[in-house]
């Protein structure tokens, strides 16, 4: 470039004038390159970089969106709509029932003139009346379901309920169905579900066990556990298998059996 500016400087110096040329084409696009070339390979790197960062973000968030959602899937869970009304209704039926107890032999000590068998009896009416009441609230309340879980422990094909009830004193009982089959539909009152009494193993059901087989006539398994709140098992609900996959079903220790859910809530 330096020899081309002074071949220029020396023809318009034998002219008689000196002055800057103009610079050529050439030199114009070697200049341009020169000093563009840089800014454009930055340019170029950072919108790749920028364009990195941004794939790897929402491939991160996809991934992580679809783990959330496996994890939703494996771990639903249902809460009852009523458990607060329930809960107030049980504290004070229990409160009622304390109160009547509590205030029964006042009828013995205030001065009366009412006989003693008149006073015997206002105080049997008294707590027989707050016992019922207390008595009725609980066996409407027991089989009510407050959480409902579902969860797949050995892939989508096998399907674990785990559902949440709360007794008379306010304790909850956690009671964990491994086979859904068993969940059949009930005459009792208050109450959508039951633990089957009998049970007819179909083809189907062994297939997908992967058995094809029936079980071993004698043969026992546990369908339902139920456990306190310190995690100790105090009842299961066991089927004893005949012959032709026929299984007859009961209860051993303090199983729950009846279980009330809202079903339009399920999905």
């Amino acid at each position: 470039m330096q020899s081309l500016l002074r071949q220029n400087a020396t023809r318009l110096h034998h002219c008689g004038r000196l002055r800057r040329a103009p610079l050529t084409l050439s030199v114009l696009s070697t200049i341009f390159i020169q000093r563009s070339a840089p800014v454009i390979s930055i340019r170029n790197f950072a919108s790749t970089h920028h364009f990195s960062n941004s794939s790897s973000k929402e491939t991160a968030l996809n991934v992580e969106k679809r783990q959330s959602d496996s994890a939703a899937e494996n771990n639903y869970v249902y809460h009852g709509p009523l458990s607060a009304t329930f809960r107030r209704l049980k504290i004070f039926s229990l409160a009622s029932l304390g109160l009547s107890v509590t205030l029964a032999p006042f009828m013995f000590l205030i001065e009366s003139a009412l006989p003693m068998s008149a006073r015997l009896a206002l105080t049997s009416i008294a707590l027989g009346t707050s016992g019922l009441s207390t008595s009725l609230v609980a066996w409407c309340a027991k089989p009510y379901v407050i959480t409902l879980r579902r969860s797949h422990p050995d892939g989508p094909g096998s399907t674990e309920l785990e559902m949440t009830t709360v007794n008379l004193a306010l304790q909850k009982r956690f009671t964990k169905v491994y086979d859904p089959s068993f969940l059949i539909e009930t005459r009792r009152p208050l109450a959508r579900w039951e633990l089957a009494q009998n049970i007819v193993l179909a083809p189907v059901r062994s297939e997908a066990a992967g058995s094809h087989v029936h079980p071993d006539p004698g043969h026992e398994e546990t369908v339902a556990e139920t456990r306190n709140e310190k995690g100790e098992v105090i009842g299961r609900w066991v089927v004893s298998w005949g012959d032709n996959g026929v299984g007859t079903c009961r209860a051993v220790g303090n199983v729950l059996r009846y279980f009330n859910v809202h079903e339009e809530l399920l999905h």
